[in-house]
């Protein structure tokens, strides 16, 4: 069994301001886990690149206004609760598109090992890796800015 106590868990900081609490990963579950969770928190004017991941998506907006645009779906605005499915390999993206409040996400991978693949690149790389950034134009000082928090 595994207990997450957010207020002890490590913040990881993912360029422009972008902040996420990684809850159940490889590395925190005591046992085998075949999912992934953590919640991740947008400053007004920000979101994820468009991008895919190697499994199903779900995600929860848990505070603020957000739009989704999901690839063959088209683009959706969101509100506290409202909650999104993604297969596998469907690109993606969420958007803060509140005027002055954070996008507060929880998100859940169904499986342990994520990637996720950017629309603009095609580059893909592993889930929360320093190379899964979620500001596009990272300059090299920029890029530092991605380091584990607190």
């Amino acid at each position: 069994m595994t207990v997450i106590k957010v207020e002890n868990a490590e913040r990881l900081g993912r360029g422009g301001g972008v902040v996420t609490i990684p809850l159940i990963t490889r590395q925190s579950a005591e046992e085998e886990n075949l999912i992934t969770t953590g919640i991740s928190t947008y400053p007004v004017g920000t979101g994820a690149p468009y991008h895919s991941h190697n499994c199903d998506e779900h995600v929860t907006l848990l505070e603020g206004l957000a739009e989704v645009e999901i690839e063959g779906v088209g683009t959706v605005k969101l509100v506290s609760d409202d909650t999104t499915y993604v297969k596998a390999g469907i690109f993606h993206k969420f958007t803060n598109i509140s005027d002055s409040v954070p996008m507060k996400i929880l998100w859940v991978y169904s499986s342990a090992y994520v990637t996720r693949t950017f629309y603009d690149t095609g580059e893909t790389v592993e889930h929360l890796s320093s190379a899964d950034a979620m500001v596009k134009d990272l300059s090299p000082l920029a890029a530092r800015e991605f380091t584990r928090e607190g």
